[in-house]
């Protein structure tokens, strides 16, 4: 008999004992007054079930034509040892004939669900103590995004950060300092900025907003959250300002760093 992935999850007492581990560990290791000890996971592809934890978004949930998948990959020596997902489809910016209040298409995106409540109340990621995102991702060169959602007052407020592949078609550690998000609602950049609340954060993905149509391909193994600069690349290429797709209040494009 195979076990369900339902059987295999962890139900709420599980997730209660292991939220008290983690919570323990960081008053007996001193972290609130050190510092974090280590890296925090945020999500990875290891394993089939991890899917099982995200959500897929595309344009045809408005009556688009777009289409995007989000696969698992498993293991393979010839391009990962560890297993990981591909997140690939077609982007068409085709408008739907019969939704005339539909004037922008072109869109998919992926997201973690928001993890289940604990006896603690809901689980969210307190990052506040650590100073990079660190993604490892093969890109098509792209122009993606990535995605955070915190328990903010606005519940439809995004931080968003462009997610620069220094070499597209191969295996990448990209690091992104949380300071540089930026506050998005609905596509576009909110004045006043306030910081990102990094002690509720509900969930991470990635997008691909640039309405460029054709395939996409972009493969991610793992996200976590770091304090080691080192954890990036070696290959360092100077800094460089690019244009994004963001714009703000004033129809002016946002300009990113890619440092």
């Amino acid at each position: 008999m195979r076990a369900t992935t339902a059987c295999l999850s962890k139900g709420f007492w599980g997730r209660s004992i292991d939220e008290f581990k983690r919570l323990s560990e960081i008053v007996f290791k001193s972290e609130g007054i050190k510092g974090p000890s280590g890296p925090l996971q945020l999500h990875n592809f290891h394993h089939r079930e991890s899917l099982d934890e995200t959500k897929l978004m595309c344009d045809v949930d408005i009556g688009g034509y777009s289409k995007a998948s989000l696969d698992w990959i498993p293991p393979s020596p010839q391009d990962n040892t560890n297993g990981h997902a591909r997140f690939h489809g077609i982007i068409s910016t085709a408008l739907p004939p019969h939704r005339p209040e539909i004037q922008r298409s072109g869109y998919a995106a992926w997201r973690t669900l928001d993890r289940p409540p604990t006896l603690f109340g809901r689980a969210l990621w307190n990052i506040d103590m650590y100073t990079y995102l660190a993604m490892r991702i093969k890109s098509d060169g792209r122009s993606y995004f990535v995605n955070i959602q915190t328990e903010s007052v606005v519940p439809t407020d995004i931080h968003q950060h462009r997610l620069f592949s220094k070499r597209p078609g191969e295996w990448e550690t990209v690091l992104i300092k949380w300071n540089d998000f930026v506050r998005t609602n609905h596509g576009f950049v909110v004045e006043p900025q306030t910081e990102m609340l990094r002690q509720k954060v509900r969930s991470i993905g990635v997008g691909l907003t640039d309405r460029v149509p054709g395939p996409f391909e972009l493969c991610i193994e793992r996200m976590w959250t770091t304090n080691d600069m080192r954890e990036g690349e070696e290959h360092v290429e100077p800094a460089a300002i690019r244009e994004g797709q963001l714009k703000d209040k004033h129809g002016r494009n946002i300009s990113w760093s890619d440092k």
